[in-house]
């Protein structure tokens, strides 16, 4: 009886990308268990992406006193999009919560973004208001972020959004048909739409270590992100090509008729403005070249059909078994 009772109940999956993170993990699956009610059944898929510390093993002996969580080891670090993507992936829920191992995300806010589900809502997002340890470089990163995709993107983008969100089995079984490698995962959610809530919360500061995620990394997120909602860089530049060339072609007629109706006037060579007009059009030449470059290195990445992610070991139900050879989020799903 117990058993069907247990059955009849939804399930809901906690996806937690893990990079890093081994001091943070005993306390944040504290803090998991303490909300997992009985009302629904609960499972903690958290996805090992290569982590350099103890993170494996710290989870490993979490796994053995506690059914609910299951563990994905992948075989090198393939970035966070891709841990979340194989979260998402071998997520059974009828509704998967995505987030963060570093605790700023508070996993007290998961009871409302579970009752917004059972009120219908299809994906809960939280948008976040402040951060405890703010950085200037960082902010001032994400707002431009925000600002330039809502106007590039064919679609909504809520500002300061995060990863932190829950979404509808359908939304999940969707999102996994998508076959993009350079991946923004809350773009991609967004791109998707479905009835959407958004839930607001203010980031707590790190308990223990650092962030992980350099500068680098954070530009090359804010470039896929941009490029895989929007083809306004080609265009942009496009215009900038045409805007140059007629300006400088007018500041060369100008100086030709000067030069003929009087050489004195301007005071300047000819060749001084056919040498300033060669610069700028390569400038902008190159600019283009570099732009069109980055769309031609998705549209590679796109056709050599690599998996986002190799899946190592999958540890569930506190055993071990060796997985099938990787294959992709949507190839799984086919």
């Amino acid at each position: 009886m117990a058993g069907a009772h247990a059955a009849g109940r939804r399930l809901i999956s906690i996806v937690v990308p893990v990079y890093g993170e081994a001091k943070n993990l005993p306390l944040l699956v504290e803090r998991f268990d303490r909300l997992a009610v009985d009302t629904f059944r609960w499972e903690y898929v958290f996805v090992n992406d290569g982590s350099p510390d103890d993170s494996l093993p710290v989870l490993r002996s979490l796994q053995a006193g506690n059914p609910r969580i299951r563990i994905l080891d992948l075989s090198r670090n393939f970035g966070k999009e891709a841990a979340l993507s194989a979260g998402l992936a071998h997520a059974g829920g009828d509704a998967v919560i995505c987030i963060d191992a570093d605790l700023q995300h508070p996993p007290e806010l998961i009871p409302e973004l579970v009752e917004h589900w059972t009120r219908g809502a299809e994906v809960v997002v939280t948008v976040r208001e402040q951060t405890e340890e703010p950085s200037i470089v960082r902010r001032a990163g994400s707002a431009l972020f925000y600002w330039l995709l809502a106007r590039m993107s064919d679609v909504e983008v809520v500002g300061k959004s995060t990863d932190f969100r829950l979404l509808d089995r359908r939304v999940v079984n969707e999102f996994l048909k998508l076959g993009d490698r350079d991946r923004l995962v809350r773009g991609l959610v967004d791109w998707l739409g479905f009835r959407r809530v958004c839930v607001t919360f203010r980031a707590s500061a790190r308990m223990h270590g650092s962030s992980t995620f350099s500068y680098r990394q954070l530009a090359s997120l804010f470039v896929n992100g941009i490029m895989s909602h929007s083809s306004a860089p080609l265009k942009w530049v496009g215009i900038l090509g045409v805007i140059t060339t007629v300006l400088f072609s007018a500041i060369l007629v100008v100086a030709a008729l000067a030069q003929l109706i009087k050489p004195d006037l301007l005071n300047v060579r000819p060749i001084a403005f056919v040498t300033l007009g060669i610069t700028a059009l390569i400038g902008v030449v190159l600019t283009a070249l570099g732009i069109v470059a980055m769309y031609v290195a998705r549209i590679h990445a796109e056709v050599v059909r690599r998996p986002l992610y190799v899946v190592r070991e999958e540890f569930s139900d506190s055993t071990s078994h060796q997985t099938p050879p990787a294959v992709s989020a949507r190839e799984q799903y086919r």
